[in-house]
């Protein structure tokens, strides 16, 4: 007899039961160690909906006591486009049950393509009460991060059936190309005078 849990793995789409941990995730602290770089700057962002003053510019503006929220029937879309084809390694949302409570995203969907059009859901997420950051690996079907010109975040469902979200925060992270050189894979320099050549400058 198959267990529920190895069902649930065989879906099509991986699903996850994400319990945030605030002192796990740090988006800000990957992008100084140079794991990542943050790449939304690159982007145009639309909303499917917002309410006056609670859109875009609050959803980018690194601070934590501001939020989109939206206005509409759901999905509740958040569109980033890029103007070339980018390398999306993961992406990060801020959300704080404690205190929006029904508004908070409960299952979020996040689907690649090149326009609108051709949109495919790559990730679908669960969330339980979360509180901080929670970062959503994005990965293709050779499990690398995808590389593509538009990724769309919809908010499927809210905590306790709410109507609109908010979420406070979105960064979209690229990997740092960390390669250097070809023998590096039979391992690392030790000494100073040899880790002067273990990268080309």
């Amino acid at each position: 007899m198959v267990p529920p849990f190895a069902e649930v793995m065989d879906w099509q789409h991986s699903m996850s039961m994400i319990t945030n941990l605030t002192n796990e995730i740090d988006p800000i602290r990957d992008e100084r160690s140079g794991k990542v770089r943050e790449v939304g700057g690159q982007a145009i962002w639309s909303l499917s909906s917002c309410k006056p003053g609670f859109g875009v510019d609050q959803l980018r503006d690194d601070c934590m006591d501001t939020y989109w929220q939206s206005d509409g029937q759901l999905p509740h879309l958040v569109n980033i486009q890029f103007r070339r084809k980018t390398t999306v390694k993961d992406i990060c949302i801020y959300t704080d049950y404690k205190l929006d409570e029904s508004y908070t995203p409960s299952r979020v969907s996040i689907r690649a393509g090149t326009n609108f059009n051709d949109l495919q859901e790559v990730e679908v997420i669960d969330l339980n009460e979360p509180t901080g950051w929670v970062m959503i690996p994005v990965k293709d079907i050779r499990e690398r991060p995808i590389r593509t010109f538009m990724i769309q975040i919809a908010v499927t469902s809210n905590h306790q059936n709410g109507r609109d979200t908010h979420m406070r925060q979105i960064k979209i992270h690229s990997p740092t190309d960390q390669r250097t050189l070809p023998f590096d894979e039979h391992g690392t320099f030790t000494t100073v005078d040899c880790k002067q050549y273990s990268c080309v400058r």
